[in-house]
């Protein structure tokens, strides 16, 4: 095997390693679509019956009381 070849296929390995790697990592990351449902209830739980209401129009975004 001559010597351009072998870095040919060093590089190749690597390159696909690589890639591999960042594609198992952003797999990991992201939400299949038929589990975003299931994702969004665990994120934002919906208000018990027992809970008080919560009066949006109160909120102070501005900081300037």
């Amino acid at each position: 095997m001559n010597r351009n070849r072998r870095i040919f296929i060093i590089v190749f390995i690597v390159f696909t390693a690589i890639v591999a790697f960042l594609a198992i990592d952003m797999a990991s990351r992201t939400t299949a679509p038929w589990n975003r449902k299931k994702q969004l209830e665990r994120a934002l739980p919906a208000p018990s019956a027992d809970a008080p209401p919560i009066d949006t129009l109160d909120l102070d975004t501005t900081g300037i009381r």
